[in-house]
């Protein structure tokens, strides 16, 4: 009897496991996140171009009581421009509210006060027109709001900017010894404009322009 020896060979064939795949994952997740981060760049620089600030405010004690002045830093986006291009108003609305502490209990509201402005352009006149009033403007009031006219858009606005002597109460009933809290609000009030512009905005960030400050500060003697 003839033995026949037969050897069987195969050639492996290597499968790629989960640890040799997770390196080309890894570099695709990166590839996303900077594409993220590049498409994210311009619109948080856009956001934060027509952001505010409060860059100043003082409490100063008169004869006829204590006022507040606040210098407000902002500018208006493009979209914000075109509307008053085309002659409707937009509102702003400044706050503040004073607060006496109390070491037994939270502090206590003491005075809130509110000024209102309404911006518009008159293309007649080619101007531009500022009313303020300590209530909303609204078109029945306002002819009996103080106006301002100024031949220019950049002069208009430097005067929203600055929020000069808003009257917190009378000089007796606001210590003068010890700083006081103030909450400080501004912003673009959108809800004062027509309503199909306000429903168009639903979503759009560009109109967010506002801005909140708390600080203690000490009564002064009005300059």
């Amino acid at each position: 009897m003839t033995w026949v020896s037969t050897t069987a060979s195969s050639t492996p064939c290597w499968k790629s496991g989960p640890a040799e795949r997770q390196p080309g994952r890894l570099w695709l997740a990166v590839l996303w996140m900077l594409a993220l981060v590049l498409v994210l760049l311009p619109l948080h620089a856009q956001a934060q171009s027509h952001a505010a600030e409060v860059t100043q405010l003082r409490l100063e004690r008169g004869d006829d009581g204590v006022f507040l002045s606040a210098a407000v830093k902002f500018d208006l986006p493009p979209s914000v421009l075109e509307v008053l291009d085309k002659g409707i108003a937009i509102h702003f609305v400044a706050e503040a509210e004073l607060y006496r502490e109390r070491w037994y209990w939270t502090d206590q509201k003491i005075a809130q006060v509110a000024r209102h402005m309404r911006l518009t352009y008159q293309p007649l006149t080619r101007r531009w027109r500022l009313n303020v009033s300590p209530f909303p403007i609204t078109t029945a009031v306002a002819g009996i709001t103080l106006n301002q006219n100024f031949d220019t858009l950049d002069e208009a606005l430097d005067a929203v900017r600055r929020i000069g002597r808003l009257r917190m109460g009378d000089a007796s009933e606001i210590p003068d010894d010890s700083p006081q809290t103030v909450v400080f609000r501004f912003r673009l009030d959108t809800s004062q404009l027509p309503r199909p512009f306000q429903i168009g905005l639903v979503g759009q960030s560009d109109w967010n322009v506002s801005v909140e400050r708390t600080a203690k500060l000490p009564v002064e003697k009005l300059r």
